[in-house]
């Protein structure tokens, strides 16, 4: 199901909300819980029933490791136990995420003539995979406290972090669904969660879907692209995904804050950020985390020397890549990354000398690039894309790129208001005022979990929010699924 969706915001989650609060009203805790998680599970298999027995079984499987982990004294059995649960889960995660493209380059390379699967993807996989993985892991190190069954299962499967984040830890959401304070209904979150939900809600309606629609013409026209429209087009899905996934994560955390929950951030404005460093503190830094914490300093981290700390930031920069997608452009994606991030710890000194706008540029600019090879299909139309960006032929911007921007609402206010004439006569204005707008807002304005922390409940933001939610429902005839619902 998707968030931005008339299902879920007419339907589904008034439902949610009005059972989990009246039943937990009536102290009927337990039966709240299993509300949840129904609906949680209703959520997910909405598009496809069929993925429900995949969760259900891995989160039946996972639990029973660390119970069983619970009851072994012995310290050979218990990591032995773990390192079971861990692989295993990996290798559910390989065979429906890898095995056909693991096949493929066998094939390739032997010049064998398996069959391919084309097994279907499951919503969220790698999300809900490595929240057990951490879990798995916690628990063997004696970090995890003994829950139910319906808390553990709860806790993976809760419906706004399920598909597409933020990772989040058990000592992060648990505690709250136990915690009595928490079961009652409140006004004040309510606001400030709505508020949240809305603005992200608008982030990836009105903003990532729009410029999605140039970045795709541009992605499927690479052959003949100049260097105008290669940079229009690579812009435009730069400012999409960002906004797409982000506006995914703050609807998360709005949703879960009408609900009293809190979950964690998992952006933090990462296009603000100088170096490749603080980049990844501010992208999807709940993923950054689970690096962070369960390999990168498990391989010794920057403790073993120079060039151990190296080879141990390519590792994670490479699954990195693995983890988005089967195909090699993933892969490439992640080595550049991993690459910049080497050379930035070898020459730190250099970069702290230079001023904060280039570090700022070079950041910006390699980030933009890199998302090239993102989005194509194959690294060789990755080059070619990079190629016509860096040919220097400019000329005038593709109609299609135009027409991406001239939304309903924008037609009706160019015939409506005369002054703004302009615009219709030069597409080139036009785009400056969306481009240059989206960019100012991306870098000169606070992010929704900022503005969640300081909203105030006033008669201004009423109304703000309530004609904000009525553009973006009246949008929903173009929906889209999240980007990251493919990871």
């Amino acid at each position: 199901m998707l968030f931005n969706s008339y299902i879920f915001i007419l339907v589904f989650f008034p439902l949610c909300m009005t059972g989990y609060f009246s039943l937990n009203r009536f102290k009927k805790y337990t039966l709240a819980q299993g509300f949840l998680l129904l609906m949680s599970l209703w959520f997910y298999g909405y598009f496809t029933p069929g993925y429900l027995p995949i969760i259900l079984g891995s989160i039946v499987i996972n639990y029973l490791f660390t119970r069983v982990m619970d009851r072994t004294d012995n310290a050979f059995l218990r990591k032995a136990e773990m390192l079971t649960a861990v692989f295993l889960n990996g290798g559910i995660l390989f065979y429906f995420k890898y095995y056909d493209f693991f096949l493929m380059n066998v094939n390739r390379l032997f010049s064998t003539d398996y069959t391919l699967h084309n097994i279907l993807l499951p919503l969220g996989i790698s999300f809900f995979t490595f929240q057990q993985i951490s879990y798995i892991v916690d628990a063997y190190r004696g970090e995890v406290k003994q829950y139910t069954f319906l808390q553990y299962a709860s806790f993976v499967a809760y419906f706004p972090q399920l598909i597409a984040g933020p990772i989040v830890t058990h000592d992060e959401l648990i505690p709250q669904f136990m915690d009595p304070g928490r079961k009652q209904f409140s006004w004040e979150n309510f606001a400030a969660g709505l508020y949240g939900f809305v603005l992200g809600l608008a982030k990836k309606v009105l903003i990532a879907d729009t410029f999605g629609i140039a970045a795709n013409w541009g992605f499927a026209n690479i052959l003949g692209l100049d260097t105008t429209n290669a940079l229009f087009a690579s812009l435009a899905y730069t400012i999409q995904i960002y906004f797409d996934f982000s506006g995914y994560s703050d609807m998360a955390i709005g949703i879960a804050k009408m609900m009293n929950l809190e979950l964690p951030a998992n952006f933090d404005s990462p296009y603000k950020a100088l170096t490749i460093g603080e980049f990844w503190k501010r992208w999807h830094n709940t993923l950054t985390r689970f690096f962070t914490r369960y390999v990168y300093i498990p391989l010794g981290g920057s403790r073993k020397g120079q060039i151990r700390t190296y080879c141990n930031i390519m590792i994670i920069y490479l699954i990195s890549g693995i983890w988005h997608g089967a195909n090699y452009t993933f892969i490439f994606w992640g080595i550049l990354h991993g690459l910049f991030s080497v050379v930035y710890r070898w020459k730190e000194d250099w970069f702290n000398r230079q001023h904060p706008a280039l570090n700022w540029l070079v950041t910006f600019s390699f980030v933009n690039i890199a998302w090239i090879f993102f989005r194509t299909d194959s690294i060789s139309y990755g080059l070619t894309f990079v190629k016509r960006l860096l040919v220097m032929e400019f000329g005038p911007v593709n109609e299609n790129i135009v027409n991406a921007f001239l939304l309903p609402e924008i037609r009706f206010l160019l015939r409506n208001i005369p002054q703004l004439g302009f615009l219709s006569d030069s597409p080139t204005l036009l785009l400056t005022a969306f481009y240059g707008g989206t960019m100012a807002l991306i870098l000169g304005s606070r992010n929704v979990r900022e503005r969640m922390l300081a909203f105030r409940p006033n008669i201004a933001n009423l109304i703000f929010i309530s004609l904000l939610l009525f553009w973006c429902v009246m949008s929903f005839s173009g929906i889209s699924t999240f980007l990251y619902f493919n990871f």
